[in-house]
């Protein structure tokens, strides 16, 4: 039975990235650049462990910070960590080394690849698992590429041309082997020993987003970028006619003989966008946070309740985009106010007076509106939120 480990080589001195923190210990989304080769490869349960392979001078105060890094990630898997050599073959060899004995198999990964995904390392797995002995991931050149020779150059063609990536997976004893045959040969990746050594190479496609972190242009793609989360809120508020408190929407008094029951001052409209905004950002309904039982709010304007939500998905990062009010009554006539409205309602949520949509319909004598026994009202906010990514 096929028993897989992988290396994750982190012992490169960045000699192309320049002066300042190692590439493989910049932080990114709050993790070591390393360490996201090590989340990914602990997503794939035939991977069995994992060597990581350091810098000498570092092993003993990575010891400490692989631990906790394992703790607070719940990571179960064995790490084995072991000191690095002056080149990259001397540390991919020293990992192979550290392999347990029931290893068949073996992942060789650059840790400078922090965008490598779990499904690049299945396909590697599957085609060593169907007996393919090398499998090298890589991806097609887009550009010309010219080979300088002496005074001229020489265009080679890009259908023949391959840049190699890794993970690149090998049976154990042949990466093993390879290795113990390698003399003074110099080599930039571990499968060019193997076809030095004979053995078929497998290629297959790999990814253009596993790209390799190597110079300070590179940076780029660790910086941090901000995506755009839709949020959508639905509110929806109703009031009995009575004696009681003056109608008014939005803000605006409608001049009407109509009165509203109500603890606050009734704005039906103000309401049910409240619940709206509330929705927008999870946060509860306009009972949970102003409720007709507390007498500090009786009588109280509806705008105050929406100034303090409005305060709450400021703080939640919410950005409002668009509101869209329905008004439902047999009466009085809204459509005289609909502008009113929704220029009020432009103040009051500090936004463009072309991202408000208000209407207004009857219910043509049907239900408790249609009997001209109360109004209601819905609301409908749209608007996202900005999380950081990558």
């Amino acid at each position: 039975m096929s028993v897989f480990w992988a290396v994750i080589l982190a012992a490169g001195k960045s000699v192309r990235l320049g002066e300042g923190t190692k590439k493989q210990f910049l932080v990114w989304k709050k993790r070591p650049l390393f360490w996201h080769s090590v989340l990914t490869f602990s997503k794939i349960p035939k991977i069995k462990g994992i060597v990581l392979v350091f810098p000498k001078e570092l092993l003993d105060s990575l010891r400490k910070e692989v631990k906790a890094l394992q703790e607070k990630d719940s990571i179960f898997l064995p790490i084995k960590l072991v000191g690095g050599g002056e080149r990259r073959q001397d540390s991919s060899f020293l990992g192979i080394c550290e392999l347990p004995k029931e290893c068949s198999h073996v992942l060789i990964h650059d840790a400078a690849r922090p965008f490598v995904s779990a499904s690049l390392i299945r396909k590697i797995i599957d085609l060593l698992e169907n007996g393919h002995k090398a499998v090298v991931p890589g991806i097609r050149p887009k550009d010309t590429i010219r080979q300088i020779d002496k005074d001229k150059t020489i265009t080679l063609p890009r259908e023949n041309l391959f840049l190699v990536q890794t993970p690149q997976g090998f049976e154990l004893s042949t990466i093993k082997r390879a290795y113990e045959q390698a003399g003074s040969i110099e080599a930039t990746d571990d499968a060019y020993l193997v076809e030095v050594m004979g053995e078929k190479i497998t290629l297959i496609e790999g990814e253009e987003k596993n790209l390799k972190i190597t110079t300070k242009e590179d940076l780029k793609y660790l910086k941090e970028q901000r995506k755009k989360r839709l949020c959508i809120g639905f509110g929806y508020d109703v009031h009995r006619f009575g004696i009681g408190k003056p109608l008014k929407l939005g803000g605006v008094k409608i001049s009407s003989d109509v009165q509203v029951i109500a603890h606050s001052d009734g704005d039906v409209l103000l309401h049910a966008l409240v619940d709206a905004i509330l929705g927008a950002i999870s946060h509860g309904d306009i009972g949970d946070h102003f409720p007709d039982s507390d007498p500090s709010y009786k009588d109280m304007s509806s705008a105050v309740f929406l100034s303090e939500v409005l305060d709450m998905a400021l703080k939640e990062g919410l950005v409002i985009e668009h509101v869209d009010i329905t008004i439902i009554t047999q009466t009085p006539k809204i459509s005289p106010y609909k502008e009113k409205i929704k220029r009020n309602l432009a103040n009051l949520l500090n936004i463009n007076p072309a991202q408000i949509n208000v209407k207004a319909t009857t219910e043509e004598g049907l239900g408790f509106t249609g009997e001209k026994k109360g109004i209601k009202c819905f609301a409908q906010v749209i608007g996202y939120k900005e999380e950081i990514e990558g």
